[in-house]
């Protein structure tokens, strides 16, 4: 019997969780702003993200998730990013490669849970598709509040290290795919 050369585990449907996640802006235009949740209960501030339901895309999992917990609706934002999704219909060697306008996740996150599973956390960006923030979406069980910050306070408000490198990422393609989400230049004056 052969064994992969590979560090493998594998996990039964009882020991794994897909859930999709987000960085929420409040548009692309700079200065950028992101969207944290204040977890009411254990005082944390966080970003929004949850489980995938049975035959749900993990995109639409992290859209419908952080439209359900922050009140905002939004959709994905199509980033520059590099990627080992082949793709549809190529026959290639697995590969890096860059990609515009991508709706991929541009994060993985691995956590371990208590009881020896994993929970496998998707990572999108999302932006703001209109001003108002709608009440009464959340689910019975969750309590947050939701609000912008700029990107700096952000990074320095979230309460995990984890949520601060998946911000840090997202304004990283953010400001790489989006002109106007960079800082503001300083404009020469027209000449006459």
């Amino acid at each position: 019997m052969a064994l992969s050369k590979y560090p493998t585990e594998q996990f039964l449907s009882s020991h794994f969780l897909i859930c999709g996640g987000s960085i929420l802006f409040a548009s692309t235009q700079a200065p950028l702003q992101v969207c944290l949740l204040h977890h009411n209960v254990r005082d944390e501030w966080l970003l929004p993200k949850g489980r995938k339901d049975r035959g749900e895309g993990v995109p639409t999992t992290a859209a419908r998730e952080t439209f359900e917990e922050t009140g905002y609706p939004c959709r994905l934002l199509p980033l520059d990013l590099v990627t080992r999704a082949p793709a549809a219909g190529s026959q290639t060697k697995d590969t890096v490669t860059p990609v515009q306008g991508s709706e991929e996740p541009f994060m993985l996150t691995l956590r371990r849970t208590e009881d020896g599973g994993v929970k496998f956390i998707w990572w999108f960006v999302t932006v703001r598709t209109g001003e108002d923030k709608l009440e009464g979406t959340q689910t019975a069980v969750e309590s947050f509040d939701s609000r912008f910050f700029p990107v700096e306070e952000a990074l320095r408000i979230a309460t995990f290290q984890t949520d601060r490198d998946v911000i840090a990422r997202a304004v990283e393609l953010v400001r790489e795919t989006y002109p106007e989400a960079r800082a503001e230049q300083v404009s020469q004056p027209a000449e006459s």
